[in-house]
């Protein structure tokens, strides 16, 4: 077996949370290296570690690239290597199942959940972002279940940034009959999405009830555009892109229809609100999970 290495960062939570954001947000990051970030210990609440499992040696630009994510604040590498170890099962060693609304989701390595009231999806850990143990994405499942238990009904359901395809998949297990359509930046996530929804047992298509997949830049797509407009539009991406797609999502979004943003620390939420305010949305819910503030919105019926 090849010799698998790991490079790890140390860091107070919000430091290492904003470089796991920064690498969603990296459009060459190299797919055959995985990151992953948690507690150092669970009485060490606010101090984290952010790890990089390699199938190679990492080089300089290797290293570079994980200090870039930090935008200027990198802290100490180490690198450790590790011999006649698998890399991608000890990166997803550690990463807990969680349960968040009506939604367990757990790796390939921990079994579903027993409880007949949970809907149980496997994600791997190996793609970072969206599996559910960030608390954005944890978050979005929360407010997509209290949703639909306040009598949201959702007959055409975006999910915009999708990445591993973990909340379109919530969508349609809260309303099986919708026509959903996912979207994401990165030309990887198709095969992410698709590996994942054939893993929970969702069809990929176009027609009410399976998935479609896009590769695009916000809502600029024609297939995305022509599929709209959206009862329900998700979105779990980053504060500055939320307030810069307020136009484009309100124009995809008809009269009385829902909205659910994420990815947006809670001093940012302001900035985020103001800018759907003017796109004529109101706040309907908000939860705060962590740091990230996690925003329902109702787009008005009149003026």
């Amino acid at each position: 077996m090849a010799d698998s290495w790991k490079v790890t960062a140390y860091g107070k939570k919000p430091l290492i949370q904003g470089a796991l954001l920064a690498h969603d947000d990296a459009l060459d990051w190299d797919p055959e290296v995985v990151l992953s970030g948690c507690e150092i210990a669970d009485d060490q609440p606010d101090d984290w570690m952010l790890e990089a499992w390699y199938p190679r040696k990492p080089g300089a630009a290797d290293k570079q690239a994980i200090k870039a994510l930090f935008a200027g604040q990198a802290p100490a590498l180490s690198v450790e290597k590790l011999e006649d170890q698998d890399w991608l099962t000890l990166s997803q060693e550690g990463v807990e199942p969680i349960t968040a609304g009506r939604f367990h989701v757990h790796t390939p390595d921990h079994p579903p959940s027993e409880d007949g009231d949970l809907t149980s999806f496997v994600i791997p850990a190996s793609q970072a972002f969206g599996t559910g143990q960030h608390e954005t994405t944890a978050g979005c499942l929360a407010m997509l279940t209290l949703m639909k238990s306040s009598g949201v009904t959702a007959r055409n359901v975006a999910d915009i940034g999708t990445g591993t395809g973990l909340l379109a998949f919530a969508a349609l297990d809260l309303w099986p009959r919708a026509h959903a359509t996912a979207s994401d930046i990165d030309p990887v996530c198709t095969g992410v999405v698709e590996s994942n929804a054939e893993a929970n047992g969702f069809v990929m298509g176009h027609r009410a009830g399976e998935l479609t997949m896009i590769i695009a830049d916000g809502m600029e797509h024609p297939l995305l555009q022509a599929r709209g407009p959206y009862d329900v539009l998700i979105a779990n991406i980053l504060a500055g892109p939320l307030v810069e797609l307020a136009p484009g999502f309100a124009a995809s979004v008809p009269a009385g229809g829902h909205i659910l943003l994420a990815g947006l620390l809670t001093e940012q939420e302001q900035n985020v609100r103001r800018a759907y305010r003017r796109a004529g949305f109101r706040l309907a819910k908000r939860l705060v999970n962590g740091d990230w503030s996690i925003l329902w919105l109702r787009k008005r019926t009149t003026g």
